[in-house]
């Protein structure tokens, strides 16, 4: 039952089935960007919702010109010279200039600022910000929904999602808090292929395969 727990957790468990997802994730983006800035001394990283145990995990770190920043609602913890924390809001990115960071990289944060409007204008100022972006998401047509690992229950009705999360096991082999169920049913609006090419004009669209399926999708313009 622990090796269970494990591979069902979410993907900051390095047991995680998602977190086996994440790594093999970051070596396809690790491999474009390499490519894409060849030869560049400095490069600065704006991770929109981000953390630093993520990026212990990357080479990018071994890069002496990379500097990172982890922007977040909260000051997120950092262990590494080169990653640094900052409070902001990912939807109005007020201060930072235009073109301010060489690339802006969002791993599953998207999905979660609620609206399609939010995740419109989270988009815009990416693209703003940054002079290249990598930003992934969960696909909303994926049979496991990635955040409480249930089948279909993007499609559920809203009041049942809530009883399986808070009155049964089911869901990553555990009971959530009514707050916490209440939290993700709210902030969670799960993407699709067509409005990621809406929010993200020009860039090219990888999908990230399971058995046949799209378990997630990338925009970016790394080339």
């Amino acid at each position: 039952m622990s090796s269970l727990f494990h591979f069902f957790a979410s993907s900051d468990d390095p047991q995680s089935l998602g977190f086996k997802f994440r790594r093999k994730r970051l070596l396809e983006f690790e491999n474009l960007f390499f490519a894409h800035f060849a030869g560049v001394e400095k490069i600065e990283i704006l991770d929109v919702g981000g953390a630093d145990y993520f990026w212990q995990q990357s080479s990018l770190l071994n890069h002496p010109g990379v500097r990172i920043t982890l922007l977040n609602l909260h000051l997120e913890k950092t262990s590494h010279p080169a990653i640094q924390a900052m409070q902001g809001d990912a939807t109005d990115m007020r201060e930072f200039e235009d073109n301010r960071f060489d690339l802006v990289f969002s791993n599953s944060v998207i999905e979660h600022v609620y609206t399609f409007e939010n995740q419109r204008k989270m988009a815009s100022e990416i693209c703003r910000v940054g002079k290249s972006h990598f930003i992934q998401t969960p696909n909303v047509y994926f049979p496991i929904e990635a955040h409480y690992a249930l089948p279909f229950a993007q499609y559920y009705p809203k009041a049942l999602l809530h009883f399986i999360l808070t009155k049964t096991k089911l869901s990553r082999f555990k009971r959530w808090s009514p707050a916490e169920a209440s939290q993700y049913q709210d902030e969670i609006r799960l993407l699709k292929e067509s409005e990621m090419k809406v929010l993200f004009p020009g860039s090219t669209l990888l999908k990230e395969k399971v058995l046949g399926m799209t378990k997630s999708l990338t925009a970016h313009n790394l080339g």
